[in-house]
């Protein structure tokens, strides 16, 4: 545990420099670990066969093969993705706010970085990278623990990033990773050391994060997701947007789960929705109503509202309102994406204002709740937390804030008692 610790010491010594870099040396760090990836793939791809082969080995299910694969195609998104934070704007030494109190006694409100982050992740290699290059460009130091089932191409990972880095004036000690569950244990551990935490995984999961540690949490558990499908919805528009949310990656958190369908064109729509999801392979669990109006689908259990598949399934469920629909998905959500597909504003101001959720859509696929889709740059995680960050956590999610007063000698008693002189608060920003 102290060895640990003193690791834990030398990131945070090492975020201390990151953070008061330049942005151009950030940028120019991001540019380099991409470079590095193109580099060294083979290195890279030769340990996540290996990491591949056993997860097979282990009977580890397609939909986590799927997330495990660190492809030709995830290695072109996330190495886009790092060029596209490096051109984003420095988000350290921003003025949220800036007001004068008198002439040339200035507020303001500035960001900066929250310090060490420790992330713990599930088995997609692509998720690393993305949330190193978050870390970096917004100058935190991290502490990386991916999915077991990943170890090898996240060791292999962090090694090339470290090596990528180690010439810049902050080293390669502002990144760690960790791969134990005693290592977890440490880390929920580690107050005065890490910052932040930021669990990805099952609502058991982050709930024993939360009940284990002293340092603040954000992130979330479940992706249950639903999509509304209006009586006033536009049919041709709501088949491809309905089939794209549930089959484009069915094993991500922001595919959809969950149907809800108005009574009033169930008779029209399910048959259409049920032909266009059967044809890609999705096993349908429908409701009493729905059942008869979608051939091959088996009946719904309760069960299957409150379940995330992460899979080509899906639940479907009739609805008398969209009253109805908003109370389910209250009620069966998680609070991380929902849609409705409608023409009428009055149905989507409604939606909007009662779906509790951190991203709520209309009339597109869930599919886009995303941080690399939102032009974040990336994403660490979809936050349900009310507080500091929501929806996709982007740079500005790993960013406090500080208060800087700039005076001229100015004192409390100036402005203290019956005859003390007035502020005059101007608004600068």
């Amino acid at each position: 545990m102290d060895k640990l610790f003193e690791s834990f010491g030398f990131i945070r010594k090492s975020a201390t420099v990151l953070a008061s870099s330049s942005n151009k040396e950030r940028q120019d760090a991001l540019k380099s670990i991409a470079d590095a990836l193109i580099f060294r793939k083979d290195e890279i791809q030769a340990q996540n066969s290996l990491d591949i082969e056993d997860a097979k080995k282990a009977g580890i299910p397609d939909s986590i093969l799927h997330r495990l694969l660190f492809s030709d195609d995830k290695l072109k998104a996330v190495t886009a993705g790092l060029c596209e934070l490096a051109a984003l704007k420095d988000p350290i030494g921003i003025a949220r706010e800036k007001r004068e109190l008198d002439p040339g006694f200035i507020l303001e409100k500035r960001t900066f970085p929250i310090g060490v982050i420790g992330m713990i992740f599930e088995a997609r290699p692509d998720a690393l990278v993305q949330i190193a290059g978050l870390a970096l460009r917004s100058g935190n130091g991290v502490i990386l623990k991916g999915g077991k089932e990943a170890r090898l191409t996240n060791r292999k990972l962090i090694e090339v990033i470290k090596d990528a880095t180690r010439d810049f004036s902050f080293g390669s000690s502002w990144i760690m990773g960790i791969e134990s569950h005693e290592d977890v244990d440490v880390l929920l551990k580690a107050e005065g050391y890490v910052d932040l935490l930021i669990p990805r995984g099952s609502n058991a999961f982050v709930r024993h994060v939360m009940d284990n540690t002293r340092i603040p949490v954000i992130g979330h558990a479940d992706g249950i997701c639903s999509t509304y499908v209006d009586k006033d919805a536009d049919l041709d528009m709501a088949v491809p947007v309905c089939v794209d949310a549930k089959i484009n990656y069915p094993a991500a958190c922001n595919a959809t789960e969950t149907f809800l369908i108005h009574k009033d064109i169930a008779q029209q729509f399910l048959p259409r929705l049920n032909k266009a999801l059967t044809e890609k392979g999705v096993k349908i669990h429908a409701d009493s109503i729905a059942l008869p109006l979608m051939p091959g689908s088996v009946p719904a259990s309760e069960t299957d509202f409150h379940t995330e598949f992460l899979s080509l399934e899906c639940a479907v469920k009739v609805v008398s309102s969209i009253e109805e629909a908003a109370s389910h998905i209250q009620g069966h959500g998680s609070h991380h994406t929902d849609a409705i597909i409608t023409e009428n504003k009055k149905a989507s101001d409604y939606f909007i204002a009662n779906v509790d959720s951190a991203d709520v859509f209309v009339n597109c696929s869930t599919r886009f709740a995303d941080g690399f889709r939102f032009g974040l740059g990336a994403e660490v995680g979809i936050s349900t937390s009310k507080l500091h960050a929501r929806g996709p956590v982007g740079l500005d999610g790993l960013m406090t804030t500080r208060w800087i007063l700039t005076g001229n000698g100015e004192t409390v008693a100036e402005y203290s008692g019956k005859d003390g002189k007035p502020f005059h608060h101007r608004e600068l920003i």
